[in-house]
């Protein structure tokens, strides 16, 4: 949508969605600092999770905010994150930001076989 208000020298203001894949992968970035074979694991944001997701287990009490896939028969491993009820979990873009750090860092370690203190020491101080 171009126009007086937004002409096309401008960019206009990131979605949403946009907004909220640049702090996975802001999240990412960090831990692969630390974590080098993060490299190949894929990181995906999904609005929200399936009902019919193979290996999914529901529960009355809560939706997930996050899941992974491990690698198998060729393809790569997988760390999901779900933007709605993330979104819908926190308040305003500080507290959004620690929350996905939160998801991606126990999603990695459960990848990883590891505690989430151990994939990122300061786990839990945000």
């Amino acid at each position: 949508m171009r126009g007086p208000i937004a002409p096309p020298q401008v960019p206009l203001a990131a979605s949403r969605a946009e907004v909220f894949a640049d702090l996975v992968r802001d999240s990412v970035e960090r831990l692969e600092r630390r974590w080098p074979q993060l490299a190949d694991v894929d990181f995906l944001v999904l609005e929200v999770p399936r009902l019919d997701a193979p290996g999914q287990t529901w529960n009355d009490e809560a939706v997930p905010l996050g899941g992974t896939v491990a690698a198998q028969d060729g393809h790569r491993a997988r760390v999901v994150v779900y933007r709605r009820p993330v979104e819908i979990r926190s308040k305003g873009r500080d507290e959004r930001a620690a929350l996905v750090h939160e998801i991606v860092v126990e999603q990695v370690a459960d990848l990883l076989g590891l505690t989430p203190e151990t994939v990122d020491p300061r786990y839990g101080e945000d």
